[in-house]
Protein backbone atom coordinates (compact mmCIF):
# COMPACT_ATOMS: atom_id res chain seq x y z
CA UNK A 1 0.00 0.00 0.00
CA UNK A 2 1.21 3.46 -0.87
CA UNK A 3 -0.48 6.81 -0.23
CA UNK A 4 0.15 8.74 -3.44
CA UNK A 5 -1.46 11.97 -2.20
CA UNK A 6 -3.12 13.50 0.83
CA UNK A 7 -5.12 16.66 0.12
CA UNK A 8 -7.27 18.66 2.52
CA UNK A 9 -10.65 19.68 1.15
CA UNK A 10 -13.45 21.83 2.55
CA UNK A 11 -15.51 21.00 5.64
CA UNK A 12 -13.09 18.54 7.27
CA UNK A 13 -12.71 16.27 4.24
CA UNK A 14 -9.36 14.77 3.32
CA UNK A 15 -8.86 13.20 -0.10
CA UNK A 16 -6.47 10.26 -0.16
CA UNK A 17 -5.23 8.58 -3.32
CA UNK A 18 -4.12 5.08 -2.33
CA UNK A 19 -2.17 2.63 -4.44
CA UNK A 20 -2.34 -1.14 -3.92
CA UNK A 21 0.71 -2.88 -5.36
CA UNK A 22 0.72 -5.69 -7.92
CA UNK A 23 1.80 -8.20 -5.26
CA UNK A 24 -0.93 -7.15 -2.81
CA UNK A 25 -3.57 -7.18 -5.53
CA UNK A 26 -2.43 -10.56 -6.85
CA UNK A 27 -2.69 -12.01 -3.34
CA UNK A 28 -6.25 -10.70 -3.13
CA UNK A 29 -7.11 -12.14 -6.54
CA UNK A 30 -5.72 -15.49 -5.42
CA UNK A 31 -7.87 -15.43 -2.27
CA UNK A 32 -10.96 -14.75 -4.35
CA UNK A 33 -10.03 -17.54 -6.80
CA UNK A 34 -9.59 -20.06 -3.96
CA UNK A 35 -12.91 -19.01 -2.48
CA UNK A 36 -14.86 -19.18 -5.75
CA UNK A 37 -13.22 -22.03 -7.68
CA UNK A 38 -15.43 -24.70 -6.10
CA UNK A 39 -18.38 -23.18 -7.96
CA UNK A 40 -16.65 -22.95 -11.37
CA UNK A 41 -16.96 -25.67 -14.01
CA UNK A 42 -14.42 -25.78 -16.88
CA UNK A 43 -14.51 -28.49 -19.60
CA UNK A 44 -11.71 -30.99 -19.05
CA UNK A 45 -11.46 -30.33 -15.30
CA UNK A 46 -13.40 -31.63 -12.36
CA UNK A 47 -15.58 -28.93 -10.81
CA UNK A 48 -13.46 -26.76 -8.55
CA UNK A 49 -10.17 -28.06 -9.91
CA UNK A 50 -9.56 -25.66 -12.82
CA UNK A 51 -6.34 -23.64 -12.40
CA UNK A 52 -6.67 -19.90 -12.01
CA UNK A 53 -4.84 -19.17 -15.29
CA UNK A 54 -7.24 -21.42 -17.22
CA UNK A 55 -10.26 -19.61 -15.77
CA UNK A 56 -8.70 -16.21 -16.53
CA UNK A 57 -7.89 -17.25 -20.09
CA UNK A 58 -11.52 -18.24 -20.68
CA UNK A 59 -13.30 -15.38 -18.90
CA UNK A 60 -10.65 -12.67 -19.03
CA UNK A 61 -7.98 -11.55 -16.60
CA UNK A 62 -10.53 -9.24 -14.97
CA UNK A 63 -12.88 -12.04 -13.89
CA UNK A 64 -11.81 -11.80 -10.22
CA UNK A 65 -10.95 -8.08 -10.13
CA UNK A 66 -14.16 -6.70 -8.63
CA UNK A 67 -14.21 -9.15 -5.75
CA UNK A 68 -10.45 -8.80 -5.28
CA UNK A 69 -10.82 -5.03 -4.88
CA UNK A 70 -13.47 -5.66 -2.19
CA UNK A 71 -10.99 -8.05 -0.57
CA UNK A 72 -8.01 -5.72 -0.65
CA UNK A 73 -9.24 -2.18 -0.17
CA UNK A 74 -10.39 -2.32 3.52
CA UNK A 75 -6.90 -3.21 4.76
CA UNK A 76 -5.27 -0.71 2.39
CA UNK A 77 -7.66 2.02 3.52
CA UNK A 78 -7.11 1.24 7.22
CA UNK A 79 -3.31 1.28 6.76
CA UNK A 80 -3.50 4.61 4.93
CA UNK A 81 -5.62 6.20 7.65
CA UNK A 82 -3.22 4.98 10.34
CA UNK A 83 -0.16 6.10 8.36
CA UNK A 84 -1.61 9.58 7.77
CA UNK A 85 -2.81 9.79 11.40
CA UNK A 86 -6.36 10.74 10.44
CA UNK A 87 -9.13 10.87 13.06
CA UNK A 88 -11.96 9.51 10.90
CA UNK A 89 -15.54 10.28 11.98
CA UNK A 90 -17.65 8.92 9.10
CA UNK A 91 -17.77 6.31 6.38
CA UNK A 92 -15.45 7.13 3.45
CA UNK A 93 -16.52 7.70 -0.14
CA UNK A 94 -14.48 5.45 -2.42
CA UNK A 95 -13.76 5.57 -6.15
CA UNK A 96 -11.58 3.22 -8.20
CA UNK A 97 -9.23 5.25 -10.42
CA UNK A 98 -7.14 2.54 -12.09
CA UNK A 99 -7.07 -1.23 -12.05
CA UNK A 100 -5.00 -3.87 -13.81
CA UNK A 101 -2.44 -6.61 -13.34
CA UNK A 102 -0.07 -4.03 -11.82
CA UNK A 103 -2.53 -3.38 -8.97
CA UNK A 104 -5.18 -0.75 -8.49
CA UNK A 105 -5.46 2.84 -7.31
CA UNK A 106 -8.47 4.28 -5.52
CA UNK A 107 -9.54 7.61 -4.11
CA UNK A 108 -10.98 7.88 -0.60
CA UNK A 109 -12.81 11.00 0.55
CA UNK A 110 -12.42 10.83 4.30
CA UNK A 111 -14.34 12.95 6.82
CA UNK A 112 -12.08 13.75 9.76
CA UNK A 113 -12.77 15.28 13.14
CA UNK A 114 -13.26 19.02 12.69
CA UNK A 115 -11.32 21.52 14.74
CA UNK A 116 -13.40 22.97 17.53
CA UNK A 117 -12.76 25.69 20.08
CA UNK A 118 -14.98 26.80 22.96
CA UNK A 119 -14.92 30.18 24.66
CA UNK A 120 -16.42 31.18 28.02
CA UNK A 121 -16.92 27.59 29.16
CA UNK A 122 -16.41 28.42 32.82
CA UNK A 123 -19.03 30.19 34.90
CA UNK A 124 -21.94 29.48 32.58
CA UNK A 125 -25.24 30.57 34.14
CA UNK A 126 -28.53 28.78 33.57
CA UNK A 127 -31.89 28.71 35.33
CA UNK A 128 -32.66 25.86 37.68
CA UNK A 129 -36.12 25.04 38.92
CA UNK A 130 -36.72 25.21 42.65
CA UNK A 131 -37.93 21.83 43.85
CA UNK A 132 -40.93 21.76 46.21
CA UNK A 133 -43.48 19.12 47.19
CA UNK A 134 -46.92 20.11 48.51
CA UNK A 135 -49.54 18.09 50.35
CA UNK A 136 -51.60 18.19 47.14
CA UNK A 137 -48.67 16.64 45.28
CA UNK A 138 -48.56 13.82 47.82
CA UNK A 139 -52.34 13.39 47.48
CA UNK A 140 -51.80 12.85 43.75
CA UNK A 141 -49.05 10.32 44.49
CA UNK A 142 -51.53 8.45 46.71
CA UNK A 143 -54.14 8.15 43.94
CA UNK A 144 -52.68 5.03 42.25
CA UNK A 145 -52.63 3.23 45.61
CA UNK A 146 -56.24 4.21 46.26
CA UNK A 147 -57.28 3.29 42.72
CA UNK A 148 -55.76 -0.20 43.01
CA UNK A 149 -57.56 -0.75 46.30
CA UNK A 150 -60.90 0.56 45.00
CA UNK A 151 -63.55 -2.11 44.39
CA UNK A 152 -66.66 -2.31 42.22
CA UNK A 153 -69.62 -3.10 44.45
CA UNK A 154 -73.21 -3.84 43.41
CA UNK A 155 -75.76 -1.27 44.58
CA UNK A 156 -79.55 -1.11 44.58
CA UNK A 157 -80.26 2.40 43.35
CA UNK A 158 -80.63 4.25 40.04
CA UNK A 159 -77.50 4.38 37.93
CA UNK A 160 -75.31 7.47 38.28
CA UNK A 161 -72.47 8.90 36.24
CA UNK A 162 -69.29 7.06 37.22
CA UNK A 163 -71.14 3.78 37.89
CA UNK A 164 -70.62 0.65 35.83
CA UNK A 165 -73.87 -0.68 34.41
CA UNK A 166 -74.06 -4.32 33.30
CA UNK A 167 -76.49 -4.28 30.37
CA UNK A 168 -77.92 -6.14 27.41
CA UNK A 169 -78.49 -4.00 24.34
CA UNK A 170 -79.50 -4.38 20.73
CA UNK A 171 -79.69 -1.64 18.11
CA UNK A 172 -82.30 -1.33 15.34
CA UNK A 173 -82.43 0.88 12.26
CA UNK A 174 -85.83 1.15 10.61
CA UNK A 175 -86.92 -1.79 12.75
CA UNK A 176 -84.09 -4.05 11.57
CA UNK A 177 -81.22 -5.08 13.85
CA UNK A 178 -77.89 -3.83 12.50
CA UNK A 179 -74.56 -5.63 12.62
CA UNK A 180 -72.34 -4.94 15.63
CA UNK A 181 -75.17 -3.37 17.61
CA UNK A 182 -75.82 -6.19 20.08
CA UNK A 183 -74.17 -7.39 23.31
CA UNK A 184 -75.14 -9.22 26.48
CA UNK A 185 -73.95 -8.60 30.04
CA UNK A 186 -71.80 -5.72 28.78
CA UNK A 187 -70.07 -3.65 31.48
CA UNK A 188 -70.41 0.03 30.55
CA UNK A 189 -68.79 2.78 32.60
CA UNK A 190 -71.27 5.62 32.56
CA UNK A 191 -69.72 8.95 31.69
CA UNK A 192 -66.73 7.37 29.96
CA UNK A 193 -67.88 8.52 26.52
CA UNK A 194 -67.11 5.10 25.05
CA UNK A 195 -70.55 4.68 23.44
CA UNK A 196 -72.49 6.69 20.88
CA UNK A 197 -73.13 10.23 22.20
CA UNK A 198 -76.35 10.29 24.23
CA UNK A 199 -76.45 6.56 25.00
CA UNK A 200 -74.81 6.69 28.40
CA UNK A 201 -76.82 9.76 29.42
CA UNK A 202 -80.04 7.80 28.90
CA UNK A 203 -78.82 4.79 30.89
CA UNK A 204 -78.19 7.09 33.86
CA UNK A 205 -81.25 6.87 36.11
CA UNK A 206 -82.18 3.32 35.12
CA UNK A 207 -82.53 0.66 37.82
CA UNK A 208 -81.73 -3.06 38.00
CA UNK A 209 -84.21 -5.08 35.91
CA UNK A 210 -85.47 -2.02 34.02
CA UNK A 211 -85.86 -2.20 30.24
CA UNK A 212 -85.86 0.88 28.03
CA UNK A 213 -85.77 2.00 24.41
CA UNK A 214 -83.05 4.56 23.78
CA UNK A 215 -83.50 6.73 20.71
CA UNK A 216 -80.34 8.10 19.15
CA UNK A 217 -78.97 9.60 15.96
CA UNK A 218 -75.49 8.49 14.95
CA UNK A 219 -72.94 11.23 14.22
CA UNK A 220 -72.36 12.20 10.60
CA UNK A 221 -68.73 11.04 10.80
CA UNK A 222 -69.67 7.52 11.93
CA UNK A 223 -69.34 4.41 9.74
CA UNK A 224 -71.01 4.91 6.34
CA UNK A 225 -73.77 2.37 7.07
CA UNK A 226 -74.93 4.27 10.18
CA UNK A 227 -73.67 7.83 9.68
CA UNK A 228 -76.49 10.26 10.57
CA UNK A 229 -79.01 7.41 11.01
CA UNK A 230 -81.80 7.46 13.58
CA UNK A 231 -81.73 4.22 15.60
CA UNK A 232 -83.33 2.60 18.62
CA UNK A 233 -81.41 0.62 21.23
CA UNK A 234 -83.35 -1.81 23.40
CA UNK A 235 -81.55 -1.87 26.75
CA UNK A 236 -81.95 -3.98 29.88
CA UNK A 237 -80.01 -3.35 33.10
CA UNK A 238 -78.79 -6.43 34.98
CA UNK A 239 -76.57 -4.83 37.62
CA UNK A 240 -75.33 -1.46 38.78
CA UNK A 241 -71.90 -1.19 40.40
CA UNK A 242 -70.26 1.76 42.09
CA UNK A 243 -66.61 2.39 42.84
CA UNK A 244 -66.04 2.16 46.59
CA UNK A 245 -62.71 3.61 47.67
CA UNK A 246 -61.04 2.26 50.82
CA UNK A 247 -60.66 4.16 54.06
CA UNK A 248 -57.30 5.85 53.74
CA UNK A 249 -55.84 5.25 57.18
CA UNK A 250 -53.05 3.33 58.90
CA UNK A 251 -54.63 -0.02 58.02
CA UNK A 252 -54.74 1.03 54.38
CA UNK A 253 -51.05 1.97 54.53
CA UNK A 254 -50.20 -1.48 55.93
CA UNK A 255 -52.15 -3.19 53.15
CA UNK A 256 -50.57 -1.29 50.25
CA UNK A 257 -47.01 -0.72 51.49
CA UNK A 258 -44.32 -1.78 53.90
CA UNK A 259 -45.15 1.07 56.27
CA UNK A 260 -47.08 0.82 59.52
CA UNK A 261 -48.76 4.23 59.36
CA UNK A 262 -50.30 6.51 56.75
CA UNK A 263 -47.97 9.30 57.83
CA UNK A 264 -44.92 7.17 57.08
CA UNK A 265 -46.28 6.23 53.64
CA UNK A 266 -47.00 9.86 52.77
CA UNK A 267 -43.56 10.93 54.01
CA UNK A 268 -41.91 8.29 51.83
CA UNK A 269 -43.94 9.28 48.76
CA UNK A 270 -42.99 12.92 49.36
CA UNK A 271 -39.30 12.07 49.61
CA UNK A 272 -39.36 9.99 46.44
CA UNK A 273 -41.25 12.67 44.54
CA UNK A 274 -38.78 15.31 45.72
CA UNK A 275 -35.89 13.10 44.60
CA UNK A 276 -37.44 12.62 41.15
CA UNK A 277 -38.05 16.31 40.76
CA UNK A 278 -34.53 17.10 41.97
CA UNK A 279 -33.09 14.73 39.37
CA UNK A 280 -35.29 16.27 36.68
CA UNK A 281 -34.20 19.76 37.69
CA UNK A 282 -30.56 18.68 37.69
CA UNK A 283 -30.85 17.18 34.19
CA UNK A 284 -32.67 20.26 32.90
CA UNK A 285 -29.97 22.51 34.38
CA UNK A 286 -27.19 20.39 32.87
CA UNK A 287 -28.92 20.43 29.49
CA UNK A 288 -29.28 24.20 29.65
CA UNK A 289 -25.57 24.56 30.50
CA UNK A 290 -24.68 22.23 27.62
CA UNK A 291 -26.86 24.29 25.26
CA UNK A 292 -24.79 27.34 26.13
CA UNK A 293 -21.52 25.44 25.87
CA UNK A 294 -22.49 24.34 22.36
CA UNK A 295 -23.53 27.90 21.51
CA UNK A 296 -20.06 29.06 22.63
CA UNK A 297 -18.34 26.57 20.32
CA UNK A 298 -16.74 27.58 17.04
CA UNK A 299 -16.86 24.58 14.72
CA UNK A 300 -18.12 23.64 11.27
CA UNK A 301 -19.60 20.18 11.77
CA UNK A 302 -19.65 18.02 8.61
CA UNK A 303 -23.03 16.46 7.76
CA UNK A 304 -21.33 13.09 7.23
CA UNK A 305 -20.28 13.02 10.89
CA UNK A 306 -23.89 13.43 12.05
CA UNK A 307 -25.16 10.90 9.50
CA UNK A 308 -22.56 8.38 10.68
CA UNK A 309 -23.59 8.83 14.31
CA UNK A 310 -27.28 8.50 13.37
CA UNK A 311 -26.55 5.24 11.53
CA UNK A 312 -24.71 3.86 14.57
CA UNK A 313 -27.64 4.77 16.81
CA UNK A 314 -30.14 3.12 14.46
CA UNK A 315 -28.02 -0.02 14.14
CA UNK A 316 -27.70 -0.27 17.92
CA UNK A 317 -31.44 0.29 18.41
CA UNK A 318 -32.26 -2.30 15.75
CA UNK A 319 -30.01 -4.88 17.43
CA UNK A 320 -31.67 -4.31 20.80
CA UNK A 321 -35.15 -4.65 19.30
CA UNK A 322 -34.24 -7.82 17.43
CA UNK A 323 -32.62 -9.27 20.56
CA UNK A 324 -36.16 -9.30 21.99
CA UNK A 325 -37.31 -11.47 19.10
CA UNK A 326 -38.99 -8.69 17.11
CA UNK A 327 -38.08 -7.82 13.54
CA UNK A 328 -37.17 -4.15 13.20
CA UNK A 329 -39.61 -3.61 10.31
CA UNK A 330 -42.35 -5.22 12.41
CA UNK A 331 -41.41 -2.98 15.34
CA UNK A 332 -41.67 0.15 13.18
CA UNK A 333 -45.08 -1.00 11.94
CA UNK A 334 -46.26 -1.56 15.53
CA UNK A 335 -45.09 1.94 16.44
CA UNK A 336 -46.76 3.45 13.38
CA UNK A 337 -43.46 4.83 12.12
CA UNK A 338 -41.52 4.66 8.89
CA UNK A 339 -37.78 4.19 8.59
CA UNK A 340 -37.55 7.77 7.32
CA UNK A 341 -39.26 9.06 10.47
CA UNK A 342 -37.02 6.93 12.68
CA UNK A 343 -33.92 8.18 10.86
CA UNK A 344 -35.07 11.79 11.25
CA UNK A 345 -35.41 11.30 15.01
CA UNK A 346 -32.02 9.58 15.15
CA UNK A 347 -30.43 12.39 13.15
CA UNK A 348 -31.74 15.03 15.57
CA UNK A 349 -30.35 13.09 18.54
CA UNK A 350 -27.09 12.39 16.71
CA UNK A 351 -26.57 16.09 15.96
CA UNK A 352 -26.86 16.88 19.67
CA UNK A 353 -24.45 14.08 20.61
CA UNK A 354 -21.89 15.20 18.05
CA UNK A 355 -22.12 18.82 19.19
CA UNK A 356 -21.72 17.85 22.84
CA UNK A 357 -18.81 15.52 22.15
CA UNK A 358 -16.93 18.13 20.09
CA UNK A 359 -17.53 20.87 22.66
CA UNK A 360 -16.37 18.73 25.59
CA UNK A 361 -13.35 17.48 23.66
CA UNK A 362 -12.42 21.11 23.00
CA UNK A 363 -12.74 21.90 26.72
CA UNK A 364 -10.53 18.92 27.58
CA UNK A 365 -7.89 20.11 25.11
CA UNK A 366 -8.02 23.69 26.40
CA UNK A 367 -7.61 22.50 29.99
CA UNK A 368 -5.02 19.82 29.22
CA UNK A 369 -7.17 17.16 30.85
CA UNK A 370 -5.83 13.61 30.84
CA UNK A 371 -7.12 10.16 31.75
CA UNK A 372 -4.78 8.29 34.09
CA UNK A 373 -4.31 4.57 34.56
CA UNK A 374 -5.98 4.98 37.92
CA UNK A 375 -9.03 6.51 36.21
CA UNK A 376 -9.22 3.54 33.84
CA UNK A 377 -8.82 0.99 36.65
CA UNK A 378 -11.57 2.65 38.68
CA UNK A 379 -13.96 2.69 35.73
CA UNK A 380 -13.26 -0.95 34.93
CA UNK A 381 -13.91 -1.86 38.56
CA UNK A 382 -17.19 0.08 38.46
CA UNK A 383 -18.29 -1.66 35.26
CA UNK A 384 -17.28 -5.05 36.61
CA UNK A 385 -19.41 -4.52 39.71
CA UNK A 386 -22.36 -3.16 37.71
CA UNK A 387 -22.42 -6.04 35.21
CA UNK A 388 -21.25 -8.77 37.62
CA UNK A 389 -18.12 -9.50 35.59
CA UNK A 390 -14.44 -9.96 36.29
CA UNK A 391 -12.19 -6.97 35.58
CA UNK A 392 -10.31 -8.95 32.93
CA UNK A 393 -13.58 -9.72 31.17
CA UNK A 394 -14.43 -6.01 31.07
CA UNK A 395 -10.99 -5.17 29.65
CA UNK A 396 -11.49 -7.78 26.94
CA UNK A 397 -15.01 -6.57 26.08
CA UNK A 398 -14.57 -2.79 26.14
CA UNK A 399 -12.35 -0.96 23.60
CA UNK A 400 -9.84 0.92 25.74
CA UNK A 401 -9.63 3.92 23.40
CA UNK A 402 -13.40 4.39 23.61
CA UNK A 403 -13.38 3.99 27.38
CA UNK A 404 -10.60 6.55 27.79
CA UNK A 405 -12.37 9.01 25.50
CA UNK A 406 -15.62 8.65 27.47
CA UNK A 407 -13.73 9.27 30.71
CA UNK A 408 -12.11 12.35 29.21
CA UNK A 409 -15.52 13.73 28.23
CA UNK A 410 -16.80 13.07 31.76
CA UNK A 411 -13.89 15.02 33.21
CA UNK A 412 -14.57 17.92 30.85
CA UNK A 413 -18.28 17.84 31.64
CA UNK A 414 -17.58 17.81 35.38
CA UNK A 415 -15.27 20.78 35.02
CA UNK A 416 -17.93 22.76 33.15
CA UNK A 417 -20.71 21.80 35.58
CA UNK A 418 -18.61 22.50 38.68
CA UNK A 419 -18.15 26.09 37.56
CA UNK A 420 -21.70 26.57 36.27
CA UNK A 421 -23.96 28.85 38.28
CA UNK A 422 -27.69 29.13 38.78
CA UNK A 423 -29.03 32.29 37.25
CA UNK A 424 -30.64 33.78 34.20
CA UNK A 425 -29.39 32.50 30.89
CA UNK A 426 -27.66 35.12 28.74
CA UNK A 427 -29.88 36.83 26.20
CA UNK A 428 -29.70 35.41 22.71
CA UNK A 429 -27.74 37.49 20.25
CA UNK A 430 -29.81 39.05 17.50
Amino acid sequence: MNVKSNEKKENSVVELVIEVSAAEFDAAVNKVYNRQKKNISIPGFRKGKAPRKIIESMYGAEVFYEDAVEEAYPAAYAQAVEQEKLDVVAYPKLEILEIGKDGFTFKAEVTVRPEATVHDYKGITAPREEVAVTEEDIDNEMKPYISRATRLVSVERPAQSGDTAVIDFEGFKDGVAFEGGKAEKYSLELGSGSFVPGFEDQVIGMTVGEEKDINLTFPEDYTPELAGAAVVFKVKVHEIKEHQAPEVDDEFAKDVSEFETLAELREDLGKKLAERRENQAKRAFENAVMDQLIANMDCQIPDAMVEFQASKMLDDYSRRVQAQGIGFEDYLSMMGMTMEQMRLQATESAARQVQSELALTAVAAAEGLEVTDEDVDAEIARLAEEYKMEADQVRAAVPMDDLKHDLLLKKASQLVMDSAQVGAAPAAEE
